[in-house]
């Protein structure tokens, strides 16, 4: 198995977003709790009697564990059987404080931390509350084993004390127990039921404000305790212009922690590879490499195991099903309407775990009018339905780390997630399906846009990553042939980014067969590989020369089945929003339907009584489209093939981009966005909608510019010229292409337009960049920045600022008008570049 970087190991194991992705926080650190104002108790003399304090006043709610409410006080009734055990506690923002946002950071929903805790007693009658890593670990027990020598290095940090108020005996079980005040430390500020650290610093939180924070309530559950907080917290603001203090409001969030138990018996590990797209938990293990340590990380997963009666015709290759079914419940808020579309959602599924052997493995319920059932029970898989604006939605999931077993999961559907949608569908089907060329989808088309985003979010849910690489494995010529993409798809994955067929045309006649994503060949796969139960292997080593062999076939016998990651900035084959294995001319077809929407916009945006906010928004979205087909083309120049591998396969893992493909990638960006695109300058669109014509496709232009004269495309750009010689595309060429695609003017002598020339402006200014080492502030910590004055980046980008400044003074003297002045200017730019002391 292809070993992977902690930190990879770290982003693998985080809950995932199916639009945004969520970061795992730091296990283990220890970060003094935050208390409110003390407040005068006296001092503990050691455990009163149960009805001293627990009192006839006390309101309790049974569950895990008892939890026990007297006026503002809250206590924990903990019995010995669930001391020492491992208690997953994850966090959650329940509501988001207003317009407090970090990128896709801060929303309701959002996970904001998750830790492993225990409870054990202590001396003079104190419970400790421990926190647990399990990012190191061996499994050798023996007299001679790593085991205690890697607990002996690895002491779990106590974080917190409580006094034990009472001892307690449950009257019908006999079982004994402890209680403990939580108040205090609930209405605190620290890491384990709240903030993770980095998620804190990311919204800019500081110090908990305690006059304005509470516990709203604490419930019980037969698997989990849920608590739910106001807190209010001040913001570290940063220096107003000028000199003025910054003027720093609080920002008050709802949270939600959730403290499930993590099981006893667990659940049969399975190794993450590569090469199938799984999200993992990592850790570093002292028992796999007899001369050192490895990294090493398991797929998440649910537990799905077939009954015991059913094992033997399981082991026939029946099917047969679950012990355990994976249900998923539709929240009661959600509008009726879209109910039956969120549910297919998740029974779309039910084919692909039949490939794992499993019927009526996975199944969406309404959820039941029982008052004693609730959304926050951790026994209950949700769709939550959220009355927000947020047009998003995602699909964690919680999961064991020390086996990779999902637990629960509540899926966000965010009710904007509609606003997208439309979008979408509109700029990238609307040149082919009639229904997409208004504002208002009938519901039965918004029903299947839903229904597609709901398979997408409960493959995250089961574990699965998103597959950028899949829509790559697809001719683009199969995009228009009606018969062959209605049957198999626009996309080999519903977890890439392939949204719509933008590639069909008008002519093609495609239906939605064609148009819409769906649960693919690389989805029944990836079900099939991580869900498959093994009985005949022991533990996840011993399934790996099987595992190995078994995947090497499957994909050497059908490359739909690729996965491609979605975190690879080098590999062309690897982008979202993409289709097909050639984006130069899929990207063609794309700009050929966006030349068709384009004039009708007015007419399809137009709602009586508005003016034109949906023209202005619709054309904005037809320029990002066509930047995204930009951008698409662009990854190919200066691209790096990546494809995993274990040492049983042949062939290389990392090869350039052939030269043919990046030398077209080139010519379609001289053609289509350097050579400019005046189609996209609609006047009547822009006298109506206050559009800046300079500024249309500027912005698009900058953006491929910056990507092409990046230290880091030339660097790739010298390396693939020191492997590949003359067979490579190099810088050189690279120059040779911009230098007729962005300069021609200088040659012919014609005039430069508004257009070209502040092309050309930006042109010298990256350039310029390739010759100055990054500033200390442009780098992130822990991120690698680039210096081209440490190799020959610079000296290329000098030696083509010099050859530019020879051009532009010999073009000057027959130019005229604000060519002239234009071609003037960047003359003494380049001179100041060059020459800076002058």
């Amino acid at each position: 198995m292809k070993q992977l970087s902690l930190i990879t190991l770290v982003l693998l194991g985080a809950g995932v977003q199916g639009f945004a992705q969520q970061k795992n926080p730091k296990k283990g650190a220890v970060v003094p709790p935050v208390n409110p104002a003390p407040v005068n108790r006296p001092a503990a003399t050691g455990p009163k009697p149960y009805k001293e304090v627990i009192t006839a006043k006390a309101k309790t709610d049974k569950g895990l564990f008892k939890v026990h409410t007297i006026e503002d006080r809250y206590f924990f009734e903990i019995p010995d059987s669930l001391l020492d055990r491992d208690i997953l506690v994850v966090n959650r923002i329940s509501k988001a404080a207003a317009g407090n946002r970090s990128q896709m950071m801060g929303y309701g929903g959002d996970q904001i931390g998750d830790n492993v805790i225990s409870f054990q007693k202590g001396p003079a009658n104190k419970l400790f509350l421990k926190s647990i890593s399990y990012s190191e670990r061996s499994q050798d027990t023996t007299a001679h084993g790593l085991y205690k020598s890697v607990m002996n290095s690895n002491l779990q940090p106590l974080v917190a004390s409580f006094d034990i108020k009472a001892l307690a005996k449950d009257s019908v079980s006999g079982a004994k127990g402890v209680v403990i005040d939580v108040t205090d430390y609930v209405n605190g500020d620290n890491e384990i039921l709240f903030f993770d650290p980095s998620v804190k610093k990311a919204l800019n939180l500081t110090g908990l404000v305690p006059d304005r924070s509470y516990i709203k309530e604490i419930k019980a559950y037969p698997m989990n305790i849920e608590i739910r907080t106001l807190k209010t917290y001040t913001k570290a603001m940063p220096p107003m212009p000028g000199g003025a203090p910054p003027s720093a409001s609080p920002a008050t969030y709802e949270l939600n922690s959730s403290m499930v138990l993590l099981p006893e018996n667990q659940m049969k590990a399975r190794y993450y590879d590569p090469r199938v797209g799984y999200f993992a938990t990592g850790y570093v293990d002292f028992d796999a490499n007899p001369q050192g340590v490895k990294n090493l990380a398991l797929i998440t997963r649910w537990r799905l195991e077939p009954k015991a009666e059913d094992i033997e015709k399981y082991k026939r290759g029946e099917l047969v099903e679950p012990k355990n079914q994976i249900v998923y419940y539709i929240d009661p808020a959600t509008p009726k309407k879209w109910v039956p579309y969120l549910m297919l959602g998740v029974n779309d599924w039910q084919a692909a775990f039949e490939k794992a052997g499993f019927k009526n493995a996975i199944v969406a319920k309404e959820a039941p009018s029982d008052p004693s059932w609730s959304i926050d029970d951790a026994r209950h898989n949700v769709i939550v339905y959220k009355p927000s604006d947020i047009p998003n939605a995602s699909g964690p999931h919680v999961h064991d780390p020390r086996s990779g077993e999902i637990l629960e999961t509540h899926v966000n559907w965010y009710h904007n997630v509609m606003l997208i949608l439309r979008n979408w569908y509109l700029i990238q089907a609307g040149a082919v399906d009639p229904e997409a060329r208004k504002m208002k989808f009938d519901d039965k088309l918004m029903g299947e846009l839903i229904r597609f985003v709901s398979s997408h979010e409960i493959g995250h849910t089961l574990g699965l990553r998103h597959n950028f690489g899949s829509s790559a494995t697809v001719p683009v010529e199969n995009l228009r042939n009606k018969q062959w993409v209605e049957k198999n798809g626009h996309t080999p994955s519903i977890m890439d980014y392939a949204r719509f067929n933008y590639v069909a045309q008008p002519e093609d006649n495609i239906s939605s067969k064609g148009i819409f994503p769906r649960i693919g060949d690389y989805d029944l796969w990836a079900i099939e590989w991580g869900y498959k139960w093994k009985p005949e292997f022991k533990g996840p080593q011993e399934e790996l020369t099987a595992s190995n062999q078994e995947i090497m076939k499957r994909i050497t016998a059908n490359n739909r089945l690729v996965f491609g990651t979605e975190s690879d900035p080098n590999d062309p084959r690897n982008q979202n929003e993409d289709l097909g294995d050639n984006a130069m001319l899929a990207s063609a077809y794309g700009i050929k339907n966006l030349k068709r929407i384009l004039p009708n916009l007015l007419v399809w945006t137009k709602e009586p009584n508005e003016g034109y906010q949906n023209a202005r928004m619709f054309y904005g979205e037809v320029i990002s489209q066509y930047g995204r087909y930009m951008g698409h083309v662009t990854k190919n120049v200066g691209g790096v093939y990546t494809t995993p591998k274990t040492v049983e396969q042949t062939g290389a893992v990392y090869v350039a981009v052939p030269f043919a493909k990046q030398k077209e990638a080139m010519t379609f960006l001289n053609a289509q966005l350097f050579n400019s695109p005046s189609w996209l300058i609609n006047k009547e669109l822009i006298e109506r909608t206050g559009y800046n014509a300079v500024d249309v496709f500027q912005g698009v232009q900058k953006t491929t510019l910056s990507r092409l004269l990046s230290a880091g495309t030339i660097s790739k750009l010298i390396n693939a010229e020191v492997m590949s010689g003359a067979k490579a595309y190099t810088a050189d060429h690279l120059f040779a292409d911009l230098k007729s695609g962005v300069w021609s003017e200088l040659y012919s002598h014609k005039p430069i337009d508004v257009y070209r020339r502040n092309l050309q402006k930006a042109y010298v200014d990256y350039l310029s960049k390739l010759m100055v080492a990054p500033a200390a502030a442009a780098s992130f910590p822990g991120m690698r920045v680039l210096d081209p004055t440490s190799s020959d980046v610079s000296s290329i980008g000098r030696a083509n600022m010099a050859a530019l400044a020879k051009d532009i003074r010999a073009a000057i003297p027959t130019a005229t008008g604000l060519s002239k002045y234009h071609l003037q200017d960047l003359l003494v730019r380049v001179n100041n570049v060059l020459n800076p002391k002058s």
